[in-house]
């Protein structure tokens, strides 16, 4: 019985002491990147206002999607306009709070 209690209450501390943390998305990768390609832009477009992807995949499926990664995000393309645009997520690591 006194086992039981010990073992109780040792689940009981260690369960107070979690935290949980939530980085709203909109919070989520660089807060300097303001502006992302917006949905109906066009390729051209996107490569003047940001200059060439670090990486260009191969268009995928049909109607045909493709993806151009930069840095702090991607953006997706069907044909030749912006479909979609998402940051990169970057952890950031909270300093420890007395």
């Amino acid at each position: 019985m006194r086992t039981l209690g010990l073992a109780l209450l040792l689940v009981t501390t260690l369960s107070i002491q979690a935290q949980t943390l939530e980085i709203p998305l909109g919070e989520q990768g660089d807060p300097q990147l303001t502006q992302l390609p917006q949905t109906g832009e066009s390729r051209r477009s996107v490569l003047e206002r940001f200059g060439l992807a670090d990486e260009e995949h191969a268009p995928v499926g049909q109607p045909p999607i493709t993806r151009w990664d930069y840095r702090e995000f991607s953006v997706y393309f069907e044909y030749d306009h912006v479909v979609n645009s998402v940051r990169h997520h970057r952890p950031q690591y909270l300093k420890e709070q007395p």
